[in-house]
């Protein structure tokens, strides 16, 4: 283990000279830290495409909310093909952690300043930026392409892939609300509570409620007339991967299609068209969604995104 300093930042480098094996594939990694008090957040792990293979591009690829890095090396061969493709991945743990819904200022300009120094370390100035994410990774980079775009960047994606990602908070917190209240037994599911609880202290923390606060978090709201947020995006390519398999949510979890994160995406995609964006796609799968290592299906998964089509897709758009 080496020791750089890099202007205020203390990054500690673990390179892997033989490369990892995950899914299959080689890969070499670096796992900088941006923090010299604290390892466990404010980092990244740095998919490195072979040497004998030319950068062109980069993907900042963002967990789903309590995943580390490693969980979507072990999870997801996207990293793994987008590398041997020329595409240096860049997977984040936020500044303020990755147990949240990523959607708030500060996180986005802490993914601005990790993005701003992964340009400056690997030379990444003037190649492809594309952003990808799982879950709340997903609403995450959806909400930062927006904001570079809002913000008239220099740097703005060429492409943007989510996979399963809630997009309408509004929708997102009326359905926790009414799973809670549904709830059989009285046997409250805890990942609906702790939704309902982050978006309730948000609200609480910017001093502002309903509607409006919705429309100003949310990377799509299906409510907004205004259609501020997704315009932003009406000259993006943007796909949307989902697996609505409704039968598996209502036999295991019991939810129905108001809590299904398609909702949001297959509207998105259908007002996206309707601004004129040809490059908008919504892919539905079947029977694609599972978890490693024991392949237990679940069709909120990164799996059920295909690697080589994902990164396929991105290389179309350099």
């Amino acid at each position: 283990m080496m020791r750089i300093f890099w202007r205020k930042y203390c990054i500690t480098t673990l390179l892997s000279l033989l490369g990892c094996l995950t899914n299959g594939m080689a890969q070499t990694t670096q796992t900088i830290y941006l923090s010299q008090s604290d390892t466990t957040k404010n980092k990244f792990i740095a998919v490195l495409p072979p040497t004998a293979v030319k950068t062109t591009g980069y993907l900042l690829l963002v967990p789903g909310a309590f995943e580390q890095p490693q969980d979507v090396l072990a999870q997801s061969g996207i990293p793994a093909v987008a590398a041997q493709k020329g595409i240096l991945v860049i997977i984040p743990v936020l500044e303020n952690g990755n147990a949240g819904l990523a959607i708030d200022d500060a996180t986005q300009r802490s993914l601005k300043k990790m993005l701003d120094y992964c340009i400056q370390q690997y030379q990444l100035l003037g190649k492809s930026l594309y952003l990808g994410g799982f879950s709340a990774g997903g609403a995450c980079v959806m909400k930062f392409a927006e904001w570079q775009v809002k913000n008239n960047a220099p740097v703005q994606p060429k492409a943007v892939f989510t996979i399963d990602a809630p997009l309408d908070f509004e929708r997102m917190y009326q359905s926790a609300q009414r799973n809670l209240r549904l709830a059989p037994g009285g046997r409250v599911n805890p990942e609906q509570k702790m939704i309902a609880g982050w978006l309730e202290q948000y609200m609480q923390a910017t001093a502002k409620t309903g509607t409006a606060f919705f429309h100003e978090v949310s990377p799509y709201s299906f409510s907004d007339t205004t259609q501020a947020a997704v315009k932003l995006l009406r000259n993006i390519p943007v796909t949307i991967y989902s697996e609505p398999d409704i039968e598996w949510w209502m036999q295991n979890r019991a939810f129905d299609y108001s809590t299904l994160n398609a909702v949001d995406g297959a509207a998105m995609i259908n007002e996206l068209h309707l601004l004129g964006n040809n490059n908008a796609r919504f892919i539905a799968t079947q029977g694609k969604g599972y978890r490693l290592p024991n392949h237990n299906k679940h069709p909120h998964s990164w799996s059920i995104a295909d690697p080589a089509e994902v990164v396929n897709w991105l290389l179309s758009f350099q």
